[in-house]
């Protein structure tokens, strides 16, 4: 490795910078979190760095950088935009063996900052010794997506009753084991963000949380649309943490590569007429599996609770007392109009979005039909590819004109989205011909003729 990573504690240490612009305070504001004792030498200050200095004590001294500044201090940072004087104040830094950093020019450091993800006490440095900065700031992003918040009291009170978990699992192995359960418990790391101080009460109440036989858990998560980055941060933390993974026909092969790795993967996607699993059966395997004691992942394309079942698997949980979370997810209306560039709703076209599922009953649809053909109106139908036809008949027989704008939108949000716009006389054949596939949405209103002005993924 080209540089070594060392963590130093600051609140003994004196700290210089020079500089008091906008890169300066980027650092500045790193640095008191970890101490005060930080002094800015500038010319002038921006207006938020002048604030921080105020509100944290810091020392200003309002002039030029003068070579005999540096000898009183442990640490100095050069952000300044006058790269002769970051060389020169490098170079004395140097000459007094005091650890110099020098924004941006890594050949004038003796020490790099990295990129920080930070959660209280927990704190993780990426350092690409300046040859991949961009690299690191991906990185960077990756991991905070993958800390939660709590984190940050997860640490504060595990500092806090270190000792008294020592003094109560005398064997290392039981308090590795406890530490471990702790930190994988989280409905524990919760459950302390309420406790401000420990007491031997809510101490004990904790360790027994930790200790006591592991229940199961099922998370109801919604994967989105289909396109990997639009998952909820929730859900992606969830998914790395299930033991079973029971998924649906519309997640997508690259949601699901982001599923814990060592995780039982069930398939149990629906298509029409081809139920690969019956409801019943998969409320059956998510009691199984949480009454084992595991955390089971039931992933579900879209939003759990918009046509994606999730009420009826949580009836059946709720009888057999296990324990459930449910996390939304973009459901296909919102991420797949956004991505075909139609708004549901626009002042000038539509003031309210009707929701409706394309399965059919009995073979045949049955919707309050008037209520479909309200002015200003947006209908979004979800599984409707197979019952398009009908839906068009049903609608120009009620009344709705055969002009009214359509859209249909194959694979929406993934690379491979294809949309064919028409209108209700003309859009089944359209579709036919352009052989759209499931799974797909239907947009029917005025609202898809903006999507000439604003389609902005090709």
């Amino acid at each position: 490795m080209d540089n070594f990573p060392i963590f130093i504690n600051l609140k003994e240490k004196s700290v210089l910078v020079v500089g008091a612009g906008d890169i300066a305070l980027r650092k500045i504001v790193l640095l008191i979190k970890a101490g005060k004792n930080i002094t800015v030498i500038a010319k002038s200050a921006c207006l938020e760095l002048k604030q921080l200095i105020v509100e944290h004590s810091l020392i200003f001294h309002q002039r030029a950088f003068r070579d005999d500044d540096i000898t009183n201090y442990d640490l100095i940072i050069a952000a300044t935009n006058d790269q002769k004087l970051n060389a020169r104040i490098s170079k004395i830094a140097r000459h007094h063996k005091i650890l110099v950093n020098v924004v941006d020019q890594p050949k004038l450091c003796t020490f790099t900052m990295g990129s920080i993800v930070e959660r209280d006490a927990l704190v993780i440095a990426i350092s690409s010794a300046g040859k991949a900065p961009v690299l690191v700031r991906l990185l960077r992003e990756k991991i905070e997506t993958l800390i939660p918040s709590y984190y940050s009291f997860a640490v504060q009170y595990a500092g806090r009753i270190r000792l008294d978990i020592q003094r109560k699992f005398k064997s290392l192995k039981k308090r590795r084991l406890f530490w471990e359960s702790f930190f994988d418990n989280e409905s524990v790391l919760k459950k302390i963000q309420l406790v401000k101080k420990p007491s031997p009460s809510n101490l004990k109440d904790i360790i027994h949380h930790v200790t006591k036989y592991k229940t199961g858990e099922v998370y109801l998560v919604g994967a989105g649309p289909g396109e990997r980055d639009l998952l909820t941060l929730r859900a992606l933390h969830l998914m790395q943490k299930c033991d079973v993974c029971i998924y649906d026909n519309l997640v997508s092969k690259e949601i699901l590569e982001l599923v814990r790795r060592d995780a039982d993967k069930i398939y149990a996607g629906k298509k029409r007429d081809q139920h690969t699993i019956e409801q019943h059966k998969i409320n059956e395997l998510l009691i199984k599996y949480a009454k084992e004691g595991k955390t089971v992942l039931r992933l579900k394309g879209g939003d759990p609770f918009i046509f994606g079942r999730g009420g009826e698997e949580i009836e059946s949980l709720l009888k057999n007392k296990i324990n459930f979370q449910v996390v939304p997810g973009i459901t296909a209306a919102n991420g797949i109009s956004a991505y075909a560039g139609i708004p549901l709703t626009h002042r000038d076209y539509a003031q309210s979005c009707l929701f409706l599922t394309g399965h059919l009953k009995d073979g045949t649809l049955v919707f309050d039909w008037p209520k479909l053909i309200a002015k200003k109106q947006t209908l979004v139908i979800y599984m409707g590819l197979l019952s398009l036809p009908d839906f068009v008949n049903k609608l120009i027989e009620h009344g709705m004109s055969k002009i009214m704008p359509v859209a249909v939108i194959e694979s929406g949000t993934l690379i491979t989205q294809k949309v064919v716009c028409g209108e209700l006389k003309n859009i089944s054949k359209k579709v036919q011909t352009a052989r759209i596939k499931s799974p797909a949405l239907i947009i029917i209103g005025e609202v898809v003729r903006l999507r000439s002005k604003l389609n902005w993924f090709a």
